[in-house]
């Protein structure tokens, strides 16, 4: 199974844009920070998540603004076939 949610504050957004086969496309990037236990100890973690909208959920996520903060669902994929880094394919958004 490749699910994630995460929530975070939204650090970058690119403006909504459309793919050649005219999907709306919405691209930004999400800070989280929390602390997690691992082997019995409290650890801080901090990364940043790139996320990619398309379709009906890009457009419904064009209410979501810089410093917003959001809980995100969704699955994991390389950005393109040549690229190993992972994006966060949205699914479901929240504003809160």
């Amino acid at each position: 199974m490749n699910k994630l949610v995460v929530t975070g504050e939204v650090v970058q957004l690119d403006t909504l844009r459309y793919t050649p086969a005219g999907l709306p496309l919405l691209s930004f990037v999400v800070q989280h920070r929390s602390e997690q236990t691992e082997a019995e100890m409290q650890r801080k973690v901090e990364c940043e998540v790139p996320v990619i909208a398309i379709g009906k959920i890009a457009e419904q996520a064009k209410a979501i603004q810089m410093a917003s903060q959001v809980k995100l669902g969704g699955f994991l994929a390389k950005r393109s076939l040549k690229s190993s880094q992972l994006v966060l394919h949205l699914n479901a958004f929240e504003i809160i």
